[in-house]
């Protein structure tokens, strides 16, 4: 049976602050993880991921483990670029062997085996092996961290368009605006006094989700399986599975298992997994100057070009009730922050404080706390992944 590899290469790898504790793959666009979509797209589930050293022990429930260093990806396997978002109602044909997107090769499937040392370090082209001839995928290419955010609303209508059709939805979701699909997916609970507004975009609800009086869910919008929406405006969002979320949030993606349980306005962000935002923590995505956004990466500081930009919050951030966060913020993994003043644009991970300079968070107290908001969601801290965050731990903190 043909297998399915997912590579991170060289610019997936500065994807910060995700880049720290997972890989690409693992990260959600539009409504689907990029591995999922792959896997729905070729038929198979992944057999490994190839991303940077530190991802090794990389641990996460439906996700494929790390391929070894000194693994071999056998002929006849699909190896499929992780920052090419692939439409959902694509087919990869068993006659090709290579597949292009928007202009550039996405995918390869081997004609030889191939020795995983070759993708080590991210900079392996899988144009270099494609061949003469490639077949179309539609898709969308992820040049920069912030392309999550800036693609969202289109990559919405077109994902919830692919599956909207094939769902079991229920036949009167309750009070619709706008002339756009609603679709409520047979499991979910949605509360007396929901509005759909559906006048810019369609909305799609998964099974077990569930949405409390009062709540407004403006389209495109994506709520997960699982996921509970306790009130006020939700727009232009996706939200990943058993998050849990409150108040103003607009053109943001939750990966799933976070919570914005309170008031506060969180705009064009992106939350990693196991996030929690305090009571009141508010997000600027707007320059007073309405200019452009700069983000900081590892490289310096980026001009994004985006109008419209908020924060970028790494897995396992923390932030304390009234927290400030300025457009275009970085917040590193596993970073613990609090206070009133208005922090700076780049939080470290494992940054712990009020403000810079912060101390940092002691790596066996971190992991506490990590295995207690886990156990609330019925996952448990892993060996392999107490590897992992440790690994991470030396990578974020070294002299």
């Amino acid at each position: 049976m043909t297998m399915l590899y997912l590579y991170d290469d060289s610019v997936a790898r500065g994807f910060e602050p995700f880049a720290l504790t997972r890989p690409v793959s693992e990260l959600r666009a539009g409504t689907e993880i990029l591995r999922k979509r792959w896997e729905r797209v070729s038929g198979r589930d992944a057999a490994g991921f190839a991303s940077a050293a530190h991802l090794t022990d990389f641990d996460e429930r439906g996700a494929p483990a790390a391929v070894t260093p000194d693994a071999v990806i056998p002929a006849g396997a699909i190896l499929a670029n992780s920052r090419c978002v692939v439409a959902l109602d694509a087919v990869l044909a068993d006659s090709e062997m290579a597949w292009r997107c928007g202009g550039q090769i996405c995918a390869v499937r081997l004609a030889t085996p191939l020795a995983s040392s070759s993708l080590s370090d991210g900079s392996f082209d899988l144009a270099s092996i494609a061949g003469d001839s490639a077949a179309t995928l539609n898709g969308r290419w992820l040049g920069a961290v912030w392309d999550f955010i800036a693609q969202l609303s289109l990559q919405l209508a077109d994902d919830i368009a692919a599956l909207a059709p094939s769902i079991t939805a229920v036949a009167d979701p309750g009070a619709i605006l706008g002339g756009h699909s609603v679709t409520v997916e047979t499991g979910a609970s949605i509360d007396p006094y929901v509005i759909f507004d559906a006048s810019a975009g369609p909305i799609l609800v998964r099974a077990g989700a569930s949405v409390a009086a009062f709540t407004r869910l403006v389209g495109p919008c994506f709520i997960g399986a699982d996921a509970v929406i306790v009130g006020d405006r939700i727009a232009n969002c996706s939200i990943g599975e058993k998050s849990k979320i409150r108040g103003e949030i607009s053109s943001s993606i939750v990966l799933g298992h976070s919570n914005k349980g309170h008031t506060g306005f969180v705009g064009h962000s992106y939350l990693g997994r196991w996030v929690n935002l305090g009571a009141g923590t508010t997000t600027s995505n707007l320059k007073n100057t309405y200019g452009s956004v700069h983000l900081w990466t590892r490289g310096g500081l980026v001009d994004t070009q985006q109008q419209f930009l908020g924060t970028v919050f790494g897995d396992h951030v923390k932030t304390g009730i009234g927290t400030m966060l300025n457009t275009g913020t970085v917040i590193g993994a596993a970073a613990n922050i609090f206070g009133g003043a208005l922090h700076p644009k780049h939080v470290p991970a494992f940054a712990w404080g009020d403000g810079d300079p912060y101390a940092t968070y002691k790596l066996d107290k971190f992991l506490d706390v990590a295995r207690r908001v886990m156990q609330r969601r019925g996952v448990t801290l892993a060996e392999t992944t107490q590897r992992q965050l440790a690994s991470a731990y030396a990578r974020a903190t070294k002299a």
